[in-house]
């Protein structure tokens, strides 16, 4: 026969084990995609802590993945069934999961975002139509620096020998090297070298967010978002956002992203709306 104390242990324990069992049914895995604009292991390395504060933030799993060009990322993107759950990515991205596939923009980083085209210290040009013909390195298409540069170059029979390489570092030494012409490369980092000239900036545009697709539940995109964007506000938030270099995330919607899919309008693939390209912030 149950004594009232062993039945209140009983039920006791019943509750703790199935509390137990309750939490660990509602922990989740997700996706974070980092568009390629590194090595996939320094990508890895530089977003984990991104990943770590999220997770412990929301009480569930995520992990960084990744990919190793803008051709394999484009790719993967437009699989609808087989896409990406987190991405913190470029305007012309978001925007366009935003229009076709239901992404939810939850933050972004802070500021906004050009490309400049360079040359060398001794390499004076003064005028984009003298880079026809000339070597000019980019991040492969679709990447925003290309896409820009050939917004400048419709013409396909004049337009520079374009270089891909794998990352700015690269483009930047070959540069400084003399094995290219010019390079495009985003305008914060331009402003970091002195032996360079700067040919031309593009206009700016909302520099990357932070998105969530329709297979996310609204409850854990609302806890990312508070997250993110309190990031400031918590020990292991500002931690986070030290090891990111940047000192906070900002609110935005997928309205602060609209009309930039249409950059890629020319792009094998594209399947998104078809009209006026949008050129500022």
């Amino acid at each position: 026969m149950l004594t009232r104390t062993t039945t209140s242990l009983f039920a006791a324990a019943l509750f703790f084990s199935l509390f137990s069992f309750s939490t660990t049914s509602i922990a989740a895995e997700y996706t974070l995609a980092i568009q390629p604009i590194l090595p996939q292991k320094e990508l890895r390395e530089n977003f984990q802590p991104l990943a770590d504060y999220l997770s412990k933030m929301t009480g569930d799993t995520i992990t960084i993945t990744t990919q190793r060009n803008f051709l394999f990322y484009w790719t993967k993107m437009r699989k609808r069934k087989h896409g990406f759950d987190l991405v913190l990515d470029a305007a012309h991205f978001t925007d366009y999961r935003v229009k076709t596939q239901g992404y939810t923009v939850l933050a972004k980083l802070p500021d906004t975002v050009s490309f400049s085209i360079v040359t060398g210290e001794d390499n004076l040009l003064f005028d984009v139509e003298e880079l026809i013909g000339q070597r000019v390195a980019t991040m492969p298409s679709p990447s925003l620096g290309s896409l820009r540069l050939e917004e400048l170059f419709s013409n396909p029979m004049r337009i520079p020998h374009y270089v891909w390489e794998t990352n700015t570092t690269i483009a930047m030494e070959n540069l400084i090297a003399g094995k290219i012409d010019a390079a495009i490369i985003p305008t914060r980092i331009a402003s970091k070298y002195n032996n360079i000239n700067v040919l031309l900036t593009t206009e700016p545009v909302p520099h990357m967010a932070l998105s969530a697709s329709p297979d996310v539940p609204a409850e854990t995109a609302e806890k990312i978002r508070t997250a993110i964007i309190n990031a400031h506000l918590h020990p292991d938030g500002k931690a986070m956002l030290q090891r990111l270099k940047v000192n906070q995330f900002e609110p935005a919607n997928n309205q602060t992203y609209d009309g930039y899919a249409l950059l890629l309008k020319e792009v094998f693939g594209y399947d998104g709306p078809i009209a006026q390209a949008k050129s500022d912030p």
